[in-house]
């Protein structure tokens, strides 16, 4: 079945009874909290808060979606039978690395034209939009969105997630990390002294979610991708400020302006950020005029907060598998897995999995992994492993570094790489002079390849004894 908006995604859960209402939850921290809680738990259902104190019977917000290796493969129309995170990185890296791409339809009618709310109209606090940690410095309407612009340059259309706050009732803000593609294009416009024309979508199909918070290259249209998974197109409409492309059966939909700095600063975070931290603060942002609101009658605000980690799968699994793709375009041999390991921030431990096959192999992953585009945002540590440890069980990493790794000969620095506002670690004189960058260790968990052959043998049962007791005693093991 193919998922062309959220209530179906939404029906398809609750048809198999992982979808739960919550009704009477206040927007002001208490939603936030309860979808920290639920994410951190990855067996936890997804919620829809309704009857939120304030707001109209249908006015909803949606937590703690696509946090399982089924949902996520059910959002993406994936047809197997999917029950681990391995399973998922390898089928969502067939899809995406061999699908046809197929462009968007523009159509003249759409569900989410039902309300349209225009200049003088337009008031963003009628919706329920949470304050999703205690020290945010405000609500934020925009977590699991979708940023729509137009490059000036090349007409090419881009699809970013990045938190957006109401700063008024018709203002809001939008923080893109520098070199982000989205600050890319805005950058375009403000050099021109012109303001950067933004759509920005708060509720919509889930594939449409997870395309626009992964990181492909920049030549790889969104909605393209998202029409290749599904095997038609994405229906489109154009926003009637700005002509830029709203997916027709979206849920709410934010159009307007992002004005050139200085004709309209305003004060965006703090946030609660990926990480665990308000490492950004405060800061003086450009803001957006909203001009128009297209919404449903009873729309439904996609709520994919950043909590401290462990976090949400599905960020795991699409970095994890860019990674992977990066390290094959290299052209390195014997790479067998990657992972991202959920207790380390997301993007902060990297794992690799190898056929060892010549002396600086391990080493060689490494570098490539902490300098490639997705591993070289924000990462800490990249730890390259042996095929015989299971990067899906942390617990085996950890042995393999304790075991395998001399600190002394097997631990390499790098320096000045690419970091941002929400590295916990950059000083306050660093931030004062712009300096978001930070170092990257490289850690070699193989045997040492010279004398690998020598090295202790492990002292695991075999895989063979494991599967036999396991479908022997297997009542002990519910």
């Amino acid at each position: 079945m193919t998922f062309r908006n959220l209530r179906d995604f939404l029906q398809d859960l609750s048809d198999h009874a992982e979808l739960r209402v919550v009704n009477g939850a206040d927007w002001n921290i208490e939603i936030g909290a309860l979808a920290e809680q639920l994410v951190q738990r990855r067996d936890s259902p997804t919620v829809i808060c309704d009857n939120i104190p304030g707001y109209p019977q249908g006015y909803r917000v949606l937590i703690n979606a696509l946090n399982t290796p089924r949902q996520m493969a059910v959002a993406l129309n994936f047809s197997e039978e999917i029950r681990t995170k391995r399973q998922l990185l390898e089928v969502w890296r067939k899809y995406y690395g061999h699908h046809q791409p197929v462009p968007p339809k523009w159509v003249r009618s759409a569900p989410v034209m039902e309300q349209v709310d225009r200049e003088g109209q337009v008031d963003l606090y009628k919706f329920p939009t949470p304050k999703w940690h205690e020290k945010d410095g405000g609500r934020y309407i925009g977590t699991g969105d979708l940023v729509i612009q137009k490059d000036p340059e090349t007409g090419a259309i881009n699809v970013g997630t990045y938190r957006v706050q109401i700063q008024g009732n018709d203002l809001v803000t939008v923080w893109p990390i520098a070199g982000k593609d989205g600050y890319i294009i805005r950058e375009k416009y403000f050099a021109r002294g012109e303001p950067c024309p933004v759509v920005v979508s708060v509720g919509h199909a889930p594939d449409l979610f997870l395309a626009a918070s992964s990181t492909f290259p920049y030549n790889m249209p969104e909605f393209d991708l998202v029409g290749g998974l599904r095997g038609e197109p994405v229906e489109i409409i154009a926003g009637e400020l700005t002509g830029l492309p709203i997916p027709a059966e979206a849920e709410l939909v934010l159009e307007g302006e992002w004005l050139p700095p200085g004709e309209l600063m305003v004060k965006e975070g703090p946030f609660g950020e990926w990480p665990g931290y308000y490492a950004s603060g405060e800061t003086d942002e450009p803001a957006v005029r909203v001009s128009r609101v297209y919404y449903r009658s009873d729309p439904i605000i996609l709520g994919m907060p950043p909590v401290r980690p462990p976090s949400y799968l599905q960020y795991e699994v699409q970095w994890a598998a860019r990674i992977w793709d990066e390290l094959q375009t290299s052209g390195i041999p014997g790479i067998v897995a990657v992972n991202m390991l959920p207790a380390g921030g997301l993007r902060f431990w990297s794992v690799v999995a190898i056929r060892q096959l010549y002396a600086g192999h391990a080493k060689q992953v490494g570098r490539i992994v902490a300098s490639s585009r997705t591993g070289g945002f924000m990462g800490r540590f990249t730890v390259v492993v042996e095929e015989d440890v299971d990067i899906f069980n942390t617990d085996e990493v950890l042995w393999a570094m304790a075991t395998r790794c001399d600190p002394a000969e097997d631990i390499e620095i790098l320096k000045g790489c690419w970091s941002s506002a929400l590295d916990s670690l950059i000083s306050p004189e660093r931030r004062q002079r712009d300096d978001f960058t930070n170092s990257r260790a490289i850690i070699d968990a193989t045997r040492p390849f010279v004398w690998r052959n020598q090295f202790p043998q492990v002292s695991a049962s075999s895989p063979e004894w494991k599967e036999k007791v396991l479908a022997k005693w297997n009542d002990l093991f519910q």
